[in-house]
């Protein structure tokens, strides 16, 4: 029974509460899809690396549902196969990003004095500088061999506006009477922040993380456009990059090639955004309706 009750929790109940706003759950079963066409579909669907002079740019068919590229090859599983790297990044930069953000912000905001100019001073110099054209000279000059060091760098530079928002956060809610109380029994200074306040902001973050992982896509496509990545693997970036480069814009028939992973990237970001209106209602069970 107690089991039982573990995955009613864990799964039946979050889905439930997805279910009832529908532009939340359309956004969720968009972004399942997704995922599961990301990551399980290259499994079931290899990437076509054969080159086919004769089929360059053709239109969609059953043997070829989004057409062929200038060298012949499918589209779709080019889509398939390029999703993962793109999203595992995103992920990956958005997580680091979030925590440096919450630990920053919530420690300013918590030990106040020096401590928090000192964080804030330096949450405002990384404010004050481009963050794209920062990130592109950082790409220059460092060594992108992997999707995690790429996921460090764009993490790296992403937390600053975020860690402002937590330190208002927190400088509101640090001053409810749990917190009072909290103190008052002298539970320490890590437990407060940990155990009192972020969980309390649990929705907030990770509405955040996401908002971060889509920020974080354009990124790193942004870097790969521009040539500044070396090619670590097949991803959307790198169709979209390679389609510029070798001149299928000016092709009539390359159009579904060109637009094929711009509509995969627009599509992720779009269901993973309004994913979010879900969320709220998962973590705050003072919005759940009827209660």
């Amino acid at each position: 029974m107690k089991t039982r009750e573990i995955l009613r929790r864990i799964f039946w109940e979050p889905l439930v509460i997805i279910s009832r706003d529908k532009a939340g759950l359309i956004g969720f079963i968009f972004l399942l899809f997704i995922l599961l066409l990301s990551f399980i579909g290259p499994y079931f669907i290899k990437l076509d690396t054969e080159v086919k002079l004769d089929r360059i740019y053709q239109f969609p068919s059953r043997e070829h549902i989004l057409g062929t590229d200038n060298q012949g090859r499918d589209i779709f599983s080019q889509i398939v196969n390029g999703g993962r790297d793109v999203i595992i990044v995103a992920f990956l930069a958005a997580l680091i990003s979030t925590l440096i953000a919450v630990s920053l912000g919530s420690l300013s905001a918590y030990a106040g004095g020096f401590t928090d100019t000192v964080i804030m001073f330096i949450t405002e110099i990384i404010l004050t500088i481009p963050q794209f054209p920062l990130l592109a000279v950082l790409a220059a000059f460092v060594r992108l061999t992997n999707t995690t060091m790429l996921a460090f760098i764009i993490g790296f530079l992403g937390w600053p506006a975020l860690a402002r928002a937590i330190r208002s956060q927190v400088l509101s809610i640090k001053e409810r009477d749990y917190i009072e109380a909290a103190r008052v029994l002298d539970l320490g200074r890590a437990h407060i922040i940990f155990s009192e306040i972020l969980p309390n902001m649990l929705s907030y973050i990770v509405i955040s993380l996401i908002m971060a992982m889509t920020g974080a896509v354009y990124s790193q496509v942004g870097l790969i456009i521009l040539g500044l990545v070396p090619f670590y693997g097949h991803n959307w970036g790198l169709m979209i990059q390679l389609a510029w480069t070798r001149g299928a814009i000016f092709y009539k028939g390359s159009i579904f090639y060109i637009l094929s992973p711009i509509i995969a990237i627009a599509l992720f970001q779009w269901s993973a955004v309004t994913f979010t209106r879900s969320l709220e209602g998962i973590f705050n069970p003072r919005l759940r309706a009827g209660e």
